[in-house]
């Protein structure tokens, strides 16, 4: 099994450009993953792994063969097992409470065409979202939700970016998602006959007014300037969340999730078991 201790040595070096600039991750079609949970949703999401590297003081490598080696070669690639020192996971790591385990993983297709939906598909859409943060946290309601897909509207986020994976808790993994420019998307959401609603405050109802139970696709856009005028344009129907207070918006992401709950309420959704706060 091959070892590193270094930080300089070459391999170490791509790996930091990976983690630092999206060019790095989109030339080479890889980008990491940090941590045990967010390594087996990837897995559990088919995406491969390339290379795993791990710190011998916090996992031992009879745990790596089980948990993450095996899978990936059951999924037909084998991934490359590197033991690395304790500087060098240090360069390398993100969180300073993890569980002393990288991998390099293979960017998947974003294609609108790959998208595989139900025949009554609730999905969200996201307009040049620019905040990881915002992104990551709407991945998770997506996956506590069971949304059937998000699509990234003329994105503004590399969405293999580190921040954005971390703040996702692995849910980026567990999520089907597409991305295309905002007018690719809109014909994408009209040819499959899907209602548009578009979260604006310019002619807008109140959310909870609207039908969300056939296919819905669910638009939002940033909290500076909002969606673009081709949603307000091509919505079945523009909505707005009434607020009482002194602001007209608030978090795009808890917008979000209010929005989307409130489709799958409509929906039947319920509640299964006791969340874990």
């Amino acid at each position: 099994m091959k070892q590193i201790t270094s930080i300089q040595n070459p391999f170490i070096k791509t790996l930091l450009q990976l983690q630092e600039k999206a060019r790095a991750r989109k030339q080479s079609g890889t980008f990491i993953i940090e941590g045990k949970r967010e390594i087996e949703l990837a897995l559990k999401g088919n995406y491969q792994l390339e290379t795993i590297l791990f710190l011998q003081e916090l996992i031992s490598e009879k745990e790596i063969n089980n948990s993450f080696v095996i899978p990936s070669a059951a999924m037909g690639s084998q991934a490359e097992l590197i033991e690395i020192n304790k500087e060098v996971y240090q360069k390398l790591a993100y969180r300073d409470t993890t569980e002393g385990i990288i991998a390099v993983a293979k960017s998947k297709s974003l294609a609108l065409s790959d998208l595989k939906l139900p025949e009554n598909p609730l999905i969200l859409v996201l307009e040049s979202i620019e905040k990881p943060g915002n992104i990551g946290a709407m991945l998770r309601t997506c996956d506590a939700a069971n949304i059937d897909a998000v699509i990234l509207a003329n994105p503004k986020t590399d969405l293999y970016n580190p921040n954005l994976i971390r703040s996702s808790v692995g849910c980026l993994f567990t999520n089907q998602i597409a991305s295309g420019s905002t007018e690719d998307v809109i014909q994408f959401l009209k040819d499959k006959k899907i209602a548009i609603y578009s979260a604006t405050l310019q002619n807008s109802n109140s959310y909870h007014t609207q039908n969300y139970t056939t296919p819905t696709a669910i638009a939002v856009g940033t909290e500076a300037t909002g969606l673009s005028q081709a949603w307000r344009d091509n919505a079945s129907q523009n909505i707005i969340i009434p607020m009482q207070g002194q602001i007209d918006s608030m978090n795009v992401s808890v917008a979000a999730a209010i929005l989307l709950f409130e489709a799958k309420r409509q929906r039947g959704f319920e509640v299964l078991q006791t969340p874990k706060l």
